[in-house]
Order: C-alpha cells, then structure tokens, then sequence
C-alpha cells in the first residue's frame, strides 16, 4: 500500500474481513454500529447488499479516516439466503443450495468525509448434493449461525461441497479483495 495511505476503520466484526484485510497489508482499527439492516423489498440482490453496506456507513462521521462497509448475501434463484436465525433455518437454506449454483453479492462502501463511494461484486458458486446427515455434521462442527447462506467457503462446506466458483473467492469470504484494492487506490 503506498507509504501517505490514510487511516483505515473496518466497521465490520466478521473475523474474515479482518484476516483479509491483514493480508492486503493493511492498518486498520474495527470500530462497530448497530445498523438497521432491513431493506426496500424491491431491490435487486446486488442493490440489497449495496444499500445495507451504504447504511453502515452512514452510521459513522469520519474524519481523516478511510472507513469499510460491507455486506454479503447469498442469492438463489432471486431468494435471499441472508444469515440463519437457527438451528432449523441453517439446515433448510444448506438442503437448498445442496446440488445447486447460487451467487453471492457483496457490496462495499468508502467513506473519508463527505466523499462516499460504493460497489459490489458478484461470484457464482456451485455445490455439489450432499445428505441430511453432512449437513448436520457441518452445523454441529461449524457453528455457521453467523455467516450469510449458512456456510464459509474457507471452511468444511467450502472445501468438500463447493465443487467450483467463478469470480472472486475472497468475495465469497465477505470481502472481494481484488476490487477493494483497486478501488481504494482510486479513491484516496
């Protein structure tokens, strides 16, 4: 990152924007809001994870600094597959996008001042079908109550049911790395 690079806030708690963002090389500080992440019911999946990224921003007032937004959704066939509420409700969206392909989103948002910019990226992923009894074995073993879809894709599911993406894999993750890079340099 170049040497007169301004300090960065992720305002974000997901353990994996923090590891990516560590790996890129950057300095950061996690500073969290509590955001209404409710959405306008005729957007698009992009747009979904656009506007709830662009709320979290809006809930800070940066000064010098570089704050991160991001918000990640799972689209299969138009439905979105946001964060399970439990047990139940993990186990009903992993049955859906066994043998599947669905797409996942997510939308970023930088803000330094007054100046705000956003994107998204999007990555198609695919499943291969798995049973009742992988999908519990996931849920019992990796807790994914905490991650949109249902799963992680550097984890069990993303390595054993995941049979291939086409787009970013750090997208996936919850942080499309790439493109975070070249926006940010753009945008300072």
């Amino acid at each position: 990152m170049p040497a007169n690079f301004p300090p960065i806030i992720l305002a974000s708690k997901s353990p994996r924007r923090q590891e990516l963002l560590t790996l890129m090389g950057l300095n950061f500080k996690v500073e969290l809001k509590d955001v209404d992440e409710s959405y306008p019911s005729d957007l698009s999946p992009a747009e979904i994870a656009v506007y709830i990224s662009e709320q979290k921003a809006k809930a800070f007032t940066a000064n010098g600094e570089i704050v991160i937004t991001a918000d990640t959704i799972v689209a299969l066939n138009g439905e979105i597959l946001g964060k399970p509420e439990d047990r139940a409700h993990a186990q009903e969206m992993l049955k859906k996008l066994s043998g599947s392909r669905h797409e996942v989103f997510t939308g970023v948002t930088l803000v330094k001042g007054d100046k705000i910019h956003s994107f998204y990226d999007r990555t198609e992923v695919y499943c291969k079908s798995v049973t009742a009894d992988e999908i519990d074995f996931y849920i019992d073993n990796y807790k994914p109550f905490d991650k949109a879809g249902s799963y992680g894709v550097q984890d069990w599911w993303g390595i054993v049911v995941v049979e291939r993406i086409e787009g970013s894999y750090t997208n996936v993750m919850g942080l499309p790395t790439e493109k975070l890079y070249n926006e940010l340099l753009k945008f300072i």
